[in-house]
């Protein structure tokens, strides 16, 4: 479905939830009613008027963008093509990976040695590859659903095994605020799933707080690295001495 096909789908919601006929839009808008249903038929009508069909059902054109924007259908996971043009270039993935932390232009060139014109360009490519929608003044809209994973093959865990996951354990874990928990046993494997689902709250958890925290000046947040995992495994050095 169109941006324009969603905007006329969500005017007409509203005016079923305003209660507003046709006909009583036709009357507020001062047409003839076949006039009314001939523009939603074509859905081509100016934005002087959908500010006029906005006064109507009395929501405002910055909430009905809103609501436009929230139908567009949101990505779980992104193809092996889009991932790979991701991980292409470093600084692209870094780009990325402040996007998915919900970062602002600002944020990103004030942490980064990333002056205001290449992380412009950064956002624009992704952008194309999928990831955002890039609005004026470099704001931007996630295209990613709050379930999105990385795929768990695909060139960007890749190249997190290849190149952080030995970084990522070779810290100490000892502060107050960091814990290294490795818990190993043998339970039913119907119960398996629900202790998955429970990871996955923490993660999600974990991504809301981030989000409510983004008021805070920045010297009173700490960037972690939340790292959630659970598997059929055994080490391979002990596999080796099974009978």
């Amino acid at each position: 479905m169109t941006t324009t096909a969603n905007l006329i789908a969500v005017l007409k919601e509203e005016l079923k939830a305003a209660r507003i006929t046709y006909a009583g839009l036709a009357r507020k808008l001062g047409l003839a009613e076949s006039s009314v249903k001939r523009m939603f038929a074509k859905g081509d009508m100016p934005l002087s008027r959908i500010d006029e069909i906005c006064g109507a059902i009395k929501i405002d054109f910055a909430e009905l963008a809103q609501r436009v924007a929230d139908t567009q259908p949101l990505l779980s996971e992104l193809t092996l093509a889009q991932e790979k043009a991701v991980v292409g270039d470093k600084k692209l993935l870094l780009v990325a990976i402040c996007v998915l932390s919900q970062w602002t232009l600002e944020q990103i060139t004030t942490s980064y040695r990333l002056d205001e014109a290449e992380a412009i360009k950064y956002l624009a490519q992704l952008d194309r590859i999928g990831i955002i929608e890039l609005r004026p003044l470099n704001r931007y809209r996630l295209k990613l659903a709050k379930t999105f994973n990385w795929r768990p093959h695909g060139p960007v865990m890749n190249f997190f095994r290849e190149n952080a996951l030995q970084d990522y354990f070779s810290g100490g874990f000892d502060r107050d605020d960091e814990a290294l928990v490795l818990v190993h046993g043998s339970i039913g494997k119907s119960l398996a799933p629900a202790f998955v689902e429970r990871l996955q709250r923490v993660a999600q958890d974990f991504a809301q707080q981030h989000q409510t925290d983004q008021k805070l000046p920045m010297q009173h947040r700490e960037g972690y690295t939340l790292l959630l995992a659970m598997r059929s495994w055994e080490f391979g050095a002990f596999t080796l001495l099974r009978r």
